[in-house]
């Protein structure tokens, strides 16, 4: 897993849960520190935050896509942006699922999880 927020208790929040439930986790800073880290980290999945400085979440989702070494890595975007055009984007895009501020970690890890293949804990 690789999470990337620019925000410090959000990042810590997201990668906490998913720790929690055994997932290994590498975090990033913003959209440049995720392109530094995910070839040599190689995620299942990256949860991207939108609104970041340097390179947001709309230009680091397209980079992974651009890339073969990257294209196959799952991305669940996380933002406060909760419009269709913005839901449109992230389609367009490739994103494979889109997660609104605040959100719920139980769906969180939910969304994560089935991204993953990894069995869910319910069963």
């Amino acid at each position: 897993m690789l999470v990337v927020d620019d925000d410090e208790v959000i990042r810590q929040l997201i990668a906490v849960n998913l720790t929690l439930e055994g997932f290994d986790v590498v975090t990033a800073v913003d959209g440049r520190d995720c392109l530094e880290k995910v070839l040599e980290v190689k995620p299942d999945v990256v949860t991207l935050d939108v609104m970041m400085p340097r390179l947001d979440g709309w230009v680091t989702a397209t980079q992974l896509r651009k890339n073969p070494a990257t294209a196959g890595i799952k991305v669940v975007l996380i933002t406060a942006r909760a419009q269709e055009d913005d839901r449109d984007r992230g389609r367009r895009i490739g994103v494979d699922a889109y997660l609104t501020k605040p959100f719920d970690p139980g769906e969180m890890i939910r969304v994560v999880r089935e991204l993953a293949g990894a069995p869910s804990a319910f069963g």
